[in-house]
């Protein structure tokens, strides 16, 4: 008998390759998590279907008219409440200056109220002044021709916006005052024309008379 030990060669590799077999086919299915609900198939049979409300959007606010070009952008225009609220604030203090007034004057009646005629008569007032009417006599009369012109178109204006919605009263006299300055500045610019006179030019703001 040898004494020489035998040595046998083991190929591991063969066994790795079992032992992951036997691991794959052994591996328990992975539990769902603890808070996540095992989806059950829908009942057989007629269902109740909820439909969802749609998420309402809020629509975005149109935006503001952007003021011509050359002109002062304006502030937005005051809430009903405010203007209702401004206007008898206006008539308290109006009824308090007024109650003041008569106070010191007993003999002075009401005034009477503001209508469309005092607003017309204001406009042909001025526009007679600016053409060099009311003046003191002996002295020259002062024309500002220009701001004639603005007064009279500003009539111009009134009677165009106020078309149709005016008494028979209020626009005959509109129109009969609009004819009379009307006519007053032809005559004078006619008269300008004819001296060969030069349209006075208005006096610069702030300007000491």
């Amino acid at each position: 008998m040898s004494d020489t030990p035998k040595f046998e060669v083991i190929d591991r590799r063969k066994f790795k390759a079992e032992e992951e077999e036997r691991n794959a086919t052994h591996t328990p299915a992975a539990e769902p998590p603890a808070n996540q609900e095992t989806p059950t198939e829908p009942p057989a049979g007629p269902r109740l279907v909820v439909s969802e409300p749609k998420p309402v959007v809020a629509e975005a606010p149109a935006a503001e008219p952007e003021a011509p070009e050359g002109q002062p952008e304006m502030p937005p225009p005051p809430t009903a409440a405010e203007s209702r609220e401004q206007k008898m604030a206006y008539d308290a203090a109006s009824q308090r200056l007024e109650d003041l007034i008569r106070a010191q004057n007993p003999a002075m009646g009401p005034q009477p109220a503001v209508t469309f005629e005092h607003l017309v008569q204001q406009f042909y007032v001025s526009a007679m002044i600016q053409m060099g009417a009311g003046g003191q006599e002996g002295q020259r009369p002062r024309v500002d021709i220009l701001g004639a012109r603005t007064t009279i178109d500003l009539l111009g204006i009134l009677a165009e916006k106020t078309k149709g919605n005016l008494t028979p009263a209020e626009d005959r006299t509109l129109q009969t005052v609009l004819f009379e300055v009307r006519m007053a500045f032809l005559e004078l610019t006619s008269m300008i024309s004819l001296q060969g006179m030069q349209p006075p030019q208005p006096p610069p703001p702030g300007a000491r008379h």
